[in-house]
């Protein structure tokens, strides 16, 4: 058998098999957070939020955009500097990005025994 025939074997079942890959995981829900940073976000972002009387304040007051908050809470990035991951009992992520137009950070209090994230802090730049 020549070289490439096997390559032209190689290419058709490499193929075939990720046509049956997109067949099959067509629609679910699939994602693949292996870096520290994309681990964080997710485990904030599918645990309760809560919101500390300040942010509350100005979400009322409309300062703050709830749906602008909850795309800084995805898109943000998670500033391990700042943070202070290994505390126990709760573990306190600093978060920054952009909120309404603006530079933002944010300080999110996530407790490992109640599995709720806090959103106690939110400044502008």
């Amino acid at each position: 058998m020549k070289l490439i025939q096997r390559i032209g074997y190689y290419l058709g079942g490499f193929s075939l098999g990720l046509i049956i890959l997109a067949f099959f995981l067509n629609g679910k829900k699939v994602s693949c957070n292996y870096g520290p940073q994309a681990r964080v976000i997710k485990r904030i972002n599918t645990k309760p939020l809560q919101f500390s009387p300040d942010i509350l304040k100005a979400i009322s007051s409309e300062e703050i955009d709830t749906n602008g908050l909850k795309v800084f809470m995805i898109k943000g990035d998670i500033d391990f500097g700042n943070s202070k991951a290994q505390q126990k009992p709760c573990a306190t992520y600093m978060l920054e990005g952009e909120l309404n137009t603006r530079e933002a950070q944010a300080i999110i209090v996530f407790c490992h025994n109640d599995s709720i994230a806090t959103l106690t802090n939110l400044s502008f730049k």
